[in-house]
């Protein structure tokens, strides 16, 4: 996103993290509620003890996620490209730790025909648009989960956490990396989008950014090893694959 729609992003959260607080509104159910012989809907929210009915209307929150997957953005962040270039067999268990509206869940799903998308954010109005979308284009490989700040919760059978433009948001960055670590699989790969240093077209103010150097220290401290780097893919990110030993 450009500098002025990450100014606004805390402003937008704001308003939708304030929704919480407001009466649920009604909503009139669809006509197959009527028919008791359908299965109730598995709604992950409510799992993790979330009333969906207090959160903001699908409508609002699509249209938010709709101002930001703008073309532009296509152009810069190159998310075809990206999810080409890590290689994937098909097969494998994917983590979109930090997945936002889905930009990137629902390409990862592509590539994953024998494998499965888990959807991870932990904002639950973007964790229920990316659920409703899937249940309604029929994508049967993704799941959802609404995770907590400051823990991952990654499965035990993941091959590759993807974490595009998170590290930024992060309070405690040492124990977040640490415990994302300590949660990965000897053999996982952790795939990391961030925006360079510098003042650039898009991405947040230079003063907000994190050195390459530093990122990189993060990781390899809390036990990862950098294995692969992709400098000329994206013109604003850089792109690193690191590996639990």
């Amino acid at each position: 996103m450009n500098r002025h729609l990450h100014r606004l992003l805390p402003i937008v959260l704001g308003i939708v993290l304030a929704g919480l607080a407001l009466p649920a509104v009604a909503q009139t159910p669809p006509a197959a509620a009527a028919n008791n012989d359908l299965p109730p809907i598995n709604c992950p929210l409510r799992k993790a003890g979330v009333d969906p009915n207090q959160l903001r209307p699908f409508e609002e929150v699509a249209e938010y996620i709709a101002f930001l997957d703008t073309p532009e953005r296509t152009r810069w962040q190159k998310p075809d490209e990206v999810v080409t270039a890590l290689g994937l067999a098909g097969d494998e268990t994917v983590v979109d730790l930090g997945a936002g509206g889905g930009y990137f869940t629902f390409r990862l799903a592509r590539a994953l025909p024998d494998g499965r998308v888990i959807a991870s954010d932990i904002e639950p109005e973007m964790i229920r648009h990316i659920h409703r979308t899937a249940k309604t284009e029929g994508v049967g490989h993704i799941q959802v989960e609404l995770v907590k700040p400051d823990d991952p919760l990654l499965p035990d059978d993941a091959d590759l956490v993807f974490v595009c433009d998170v590290l930024l948001h992060v309070q405690d960055r040492p124990g977040w990396t640490k415990r994302l670590a300590g949660e990965m699989r000897t053999g996982a790969r952790l795939a990391l989008i961030e925006f360079r240093e510098g003042d650039l077209p898009e991405g947040p103010p230079k003063s907000k950014k994190i050195p390459k150097k530093a990122i990189i220290e993060l990781f390899t401290t809390a036990g990862l090893i950098l294995k692969t780097e992709h400098p000329d893919l994206l013109p604003y990110q850089v792109f690193l694959v690191f590996e639990k030993p």
